[in-house]
Parts: C-alpha cells; structure tokens; sequence
C-alpha cells in the first residue's frame, strides 16, 4: 500500500509541475506578446507570484477538489493513482502539441472516471460537479465581459492622451496585472494538486501508521497539511520557471494582437475573476479565464480583430478534456484491475 501512495504522490506532484508548465502561459502571455519581458523574464517573474500566494490565500480550493466532487469514502489509493496517471497523459498530450487546455478539469475528469465506472453515479457529489461545470461557462464570460468593459474604459479615460505616452504608462502597469494574475493562478491551482493528495492521505492515514505519523496526521477530519502546501506551491512555481513556450505562442499571439493596454486590461479582469472563485472555493480553469478576457478585449477593435478559428479550436479542447479524462482514467483503473487485487 505504502508504496502506491508514495507513487501516487510523486505522479500528483509531476502533474502540478505540468499544470505550471502548461499555464505559464496564462499569467504571462500578454507581457510576452507585448514585449514588456522576454519569456525567461516573464516565467521568472510569474513563479514568483505563483509562490507568494501561498501568504494571502487560504485552502478551500484544496477542500472542494479533496470533498466536493467524489465521495471520500470511495477512495483508495489505485483509485488516485489511475486518476492522475489519465490526467497527465492527456495534459501532456495537449501540452506537447501547444495547445492551452484547462489542467484543472484534466484534474476533475480524472477523478470521476475511475469513481463513477466502479462506484456509479451515487458516489459522485452533483453539487460540486454542477458547480465546476456551471462555471467552465461563466469563467470565460465573466472574463470576457470584464476585458470588454475594463478596455472600454481604459479607452474612454485615454483617448485624449498621446499613444506613446499611454504604451509607456501601461508597460509599467501590465507588471502589476501579471503579477496579480500570477497569484490568481498560484491560489486555484496549486490547491487542485493539494487536495487530490490530501484526499488521499485522508483515505489511507487510518490504516497505515506510517502516513499517519509522517504525512498525515489522523484527526478523523479531512484537513491540508502544511507540508503539502509548501510543497505543492513550490512545484507549480518550479513548473512555471521551466514553463511551456508552445502555449505561451498559442495565447499569447495566436488569439489577437495585443498592445500593453490591452494585455494590462487583460490580465487584470483574469485576475479579478480568479481570485474571486478562489475565496469562494471554485477550482476554475486560469486558461478559460485568460482566453476569455483575451477575447473581451480583443472585439473592442472589432470582431474581425479575434481569431475565431484559434479560439474555436481551445475551445473544442476545452470541451473534450473533462470527457477525455474520464476515460483515460476509468481505462487506467480497468487495466489495473487486470493485475492487481482491487479494494472493494
């Protein structure tokens, strides 16, 4: 058992490296495309941010991704590990190919797989999976109408102003957007990883001394320990510095041409957004959430300006990931019941 817990932990940590690889992009894709930072710049600047959320934001992502989606007393140990071992196939898959997919619903989808196929829909918490699925569309609208609205006014308070002057002004402003962003990212996603491993410890503390003493302490109550916060901060920030070029060309170029005011305008309603769902304890997608306000600002040039077909096929991504995870998951879970002796 010990063994495939630590297994597992290691394959949750890969996939929190993976999440900062893949959603580097998000927090800095607009400071690249503008050129207020070349993207070693950047990457550095957005792991720092990533990590200092840890100071602001509390765990009640962690909590909802640990309680809100599958029944806890459902879970095992080959259970976590199939769901992590599916979802990082497909965020590779997608990583690998540069497309910028929501890590976080990898995350979910992996989870219900191997759940609803053994267990069947009764295990499944359909309040928290309506939850997440409600706000797969409202992220990128509420992103996407405050980008309109923040570029709308940015414009109206600006347009008397000479265009140099206003660049300069907001090159300077577009850090503080990316570096909020960043925190944004740091505080829902790192909490996604902590509450797979954290579930999993809490599955496994009462029957296994070692957890219990060393990584877990059993207080009978699902909890975050502080290790695995320092932890997992520390693994998304690493991922981030290592970051994921392809996507940051996805985003950053391949949605619309941005300006700094408008990446500022950008980043800033992404942020506001994030970091609302993560008070409320809403593991939203940093990616939905970007692309969304990257669009809001960019139709404010014209419909035309937007590149629908890029958008179009994130979008279709978007759609076939929690779906995708299910199955890979549930498949993962299958085939090692072909070799091992299941819990029941």
């Amino acid at each position: 058992m010990l063994t495939i817990v630590l297994l597992a932990i290691v394959i949750a940590l890969l996939f929190d490296f993976l999440n900062g690889m893949n959603d580097a992009a998000n927090s800095i894709a607009t400071i690249v495309a503008t050129r207020v930072f070349s993207p070693t710049m950047a990457v550095c600047w957005a792991a720092f941010w990533n990590f200092a959320a840890i100071f602001i934001f509390g765990v009640s992502v962690a909590h909802t991704m640990g309680e809100g989606i599958v029944d806890p007393s459902k879970i095992n140990e080959y259970l976590i590990l199939a769901a992590l071992i599916g979802s990082v196939i497909w965020v590779w898959l997608c990583t690998h190919f540069g497309m910028p997919i929501s890590v976080s619903h990898a995350l979910i989808g992996g989870l219900i797989g191997p759940v609803w196929f053994t267990f069947g829909g009764d295990a499944l918490v359909a309040s928290g999976i309506f939850k997440i699925a409600i706000f797969i569309v409202l992220s990128p609208l509420i992103g996407m109408i405050l980008g309109f609205f923040m570029m709308c006014l940015t414009m109206l308070v600006f347009h008397k102003k000479h265009p140099m002057k206003v660049e300069g002004l907001f090159k300077g402003l577009q850090l503080f957007s990316s570096a909020i962003f960043s925190l944004g990212h740091g505080a829902n996603d790192a909490q996604k990883t902590m509450g797979i491993i954290a579930i999993l410890l809490y599955s496994v503390a009462g029957s296994n001394t070692f957890v219990s003493d060393y990584l877990y302490e059993n207080t009978g109550e699902f909890h975050v320990p502080a290790w695995l916060i320092v932890t997992c901060y520390s693994v998304i920030a690493l991922g981030t510095i290592i970051g994921g070029k392809k996507v940051i060309k996805t985003l950053g170029d391949g949605l619309a041409r941005l300006k700094p005011v408008q990446g500022f305008c950008a980043e800033t309603s992404g942020a506001l957004t994030l970091m609302g769902t993560a008070v409320l304890g809403i593991p939203v997608s940093t990616t939905h959430t970007i692309t969304g306000s990257i669009i809001g600002v960019g139709i404010t040039k014209g419909v035309a300006s937007v590149r629908w077909a890029t958008a179009t096929n994130i979008v279709a991504a978007w759609i076939l990931t929690i779906p995708a995870t299910i199955v890979m998951s549930g498949l993962v879970y299958w085939v090692m019941g072909l070799f091992l002796t299941l819990p029941e």
